[in-house]
């Protein structure tokens, strides 16, 4: 049976690429360029133009909420007599930056980012950022409904251990209280913003260990945002 992808990657440049994908997704991309670029970290961003440096940023910015609406969906159907509160902590599992970080090294994505060699030790989010941007790419070259089956069918299935999910301690202001406290330092959370109004409105808390911020969230409230900037506080110390 003919495949125009399979022989639009054998010839192509960037046959390499085209056949990563293939591998580890399932699937010969349309547009290989957006793919690039989702690889491409701030720090080899390239130079447009009019002055602008171009790299993955504006597609993780796209995935995030595309990866969110996704998981979303996914959670209320697979558990349907659970609260929002139980679905909100169990999207928070999934879509947190370790958890992400995590999917990014067992696809084989973070193989893929194109990056200065002396930004690795200092971005350990760079793997996560990057697997946002590649759904960000996905959506565009794809559409949401094969964004959605890739996501749900070649990811989650596969590399996401629901149960694991559900007993998973998630009560990193816990855990950092504790840390701090071993660590005799001390800990310090500001309320530095409000955005919105209403039913709208979100605080965004700072995060400080010994005067220094290490983190911070923004949530429909204090209590969430705080839980948020301490999950990016433990990601960077590695507690």
């Amino acid at each position: 049976m003919f495949c125009f992808g399979y022989f639009k990657a054998i010839f192509s440049p960037d046959r390499e690429l085209y056949l990563k994908l293939k591998n580890i997704f399932g699937f010969y991309p349309n547009n290989i360029s957006i793919y690039q670029l989702a690889f491409r970290h701030k720090s080899r961003a390239l130079r447009h133009f009019n002055g602008t440096r171009i790299s993955n940023e504006r597609l993780e910015f796209l995935g995030d909420a595309v990866l969110d609406a996704i998981i979303a969906d996914h959670l209320f159907k697979l558990f349907p007599y659970k609260d929002e509160g139980f679905l909100t902590q169990m999207k928070s599992k999934i879509v947190r930056r370790n958890n992400l970080n995590k999917l990014s090294s067992k696809l084989g994505i973070d193989m893929l980012i194109q990056c200065s060699q002396e930004t690795i030790p200092h971005h350990k989010s760079m793997k996560g950022d990057a697997f946002e941007a590649f759904i960000g790419a996905l959506y565009l070259d794809k559409g949401y409904r094969i964004t959605r089956r890739i996501i749900i069918d070649r990811i989650i299935r596969l590399h996401v251990d629901m149960d694991e999910m559900v007993t998973m301690d998630t009560n990193f202001k816990s855990r950092l209280l504790e840390w701090t406290q071993r660590e005799k330092k001390t800990l310090e959370f500001k309320v530095i913003d409000e955005v919105g109004s209403g039913y709208h409105k979100q605080y965004i808390v700072e995060l400080l260990i010994d005067q220094v911020i290490f983190g911070r969230g923004q949530d429909y409230s204090i209590k969430a945002a705080e839980q948020q900037a301490a999950e990016k506080a433990l990601e960077k110390i590695s507690v």
